[in-house]
């Protein structure tokens, strides 16, 4: 029966004879735990045609769940994670933790308990997203209404955009909208923005500068409306070993060159920052360029000169 509303879940219809065949039953027994499907509160109609099936459609109530063990566990994994999700759903996802424990058995209680670990996240902190927030938000994106909200500080007002896209990134949320104030793209994070209801009007959807909003949000994270790209690449022979590099390369490039020694491409807002990056492992290394780099370091150095007390 288990299998059978798997089978159901994973596409709209399903001709009776060959969810016999895929299940290695008889399309009576087929019939039979249909039956014992509907019982529970699934609801399961049976489509016409000539095979006959069967479709399971959307109920009234939310019916007992059923799952194999694979999906038990990663359930499980998935609640324990919610405070690295930045939504305010820890409460939530504990007690569902609970209800969901005591109704599996014995072996599959015993699978879950043993997976237990704390995960930091961003519990307690001030950027927790509200659910009701997320649900606003994303809902008006779905269905292209423009948003109202306020942003920021009390006496600012109201910022008016049409949302294109949700993207939840290393426990954070954001909006990219085009913000109708000030005809741009703009990125707005969700722990500070409160919603003004009702929705708005609807909006013809405008293509997004980098072609996605995954590849935009990375790109301004690095300071670019166009490519995911640094303004600053550099190039450097670093005279660690590649597992003590590893762990801090961050979206960068990196080649074992000898047992000591590891060549690193890592990019930065400015040269600046490039030399903060490899400065930070105090240890002996090589710029291999580019040349504007090289160039840029008798600056830099006076720089750090003029920092020196006198």
């Amino acid at each position: 029966m288990l299998a059978l509303l798997s089978l159901l879940q994973s596409r709209r219809d399903w001709p009776g004879q060959v969810l016999a065949d895929r299940l290695e039953v008889t399309t009576r027994t087929v019939r039979r735990d249909v039956d014992r499907l509907r019982e529970l509160g699934y609801s399961i109609a049976a489509t016409k045609g000539p095979d006959g099936g069967y479709r399971l459609a959307a109920g009234s109530e939310l019916p007992p769940l059923l799952f194999d063990d694979e999906q038990a566990v990663a359930i499980a994994i998935a609640l324990q994670s919610a405070p690295s999700t930045g939504v305010d759903l820890d409460e939530a996802a504990a007690r569902a933790l609970t209800t969901v424990r005591q109704v599996m058995p014995s072996r599959l209680r015993h699978r879950i308990d043993g997976i237990r670990f704390t995960d930091a996240g961003s519990s307690g902190s001030s950027d927790r997203v509200d659910p009701k927030v997320l649900e606003a938000v994303t809902a008006a994106t779905r269905d292209r209404l423009t948003l109202r909200f306020d942003y920021g500080a009390a006496d600012r007002p109201p910022r008016r955009v049409e949302p294109h896209a949700v993207i939840a990134r290393s426990g954070h949320w954001y909006l990219i909208a085009w913000d109708l104030n000030k005809d741009e793209w703009r990125i707005f994070r969700l722990d500070r923005l409160a919603p003004k209801f009702p929705g708005g009007r609807p909006f013809t959807p405008r293509p997004i500068p980098t072609g996605d909003a995954r590849t935009f949000l990375a790109a301004r994270s690095k300071g670019s409306d166009a490519t995911d790209a640094w303004p600053c690449t550099g190039e450097f022979l670093l005279e660690l070993p590649v597992p003590e590099v590893a762990p801090w390369l961050g979206d960068g490039e990196l080649e074992q060159v000898s047992d000591t020694t590891t060549r690193v491409r890592v990019g930065s807002w400015s040269w600046a920052g490039l030399l903060a990056w490899i400065m930070r492992f105090d240890a002996p290394f090589t710029i291999v360029g580019p040349q504007e780099f090289v160039d840029a370091l008798p600056q830099l150095a006076a720089r750090v000169s003029a920092a020196s007390p006198s």
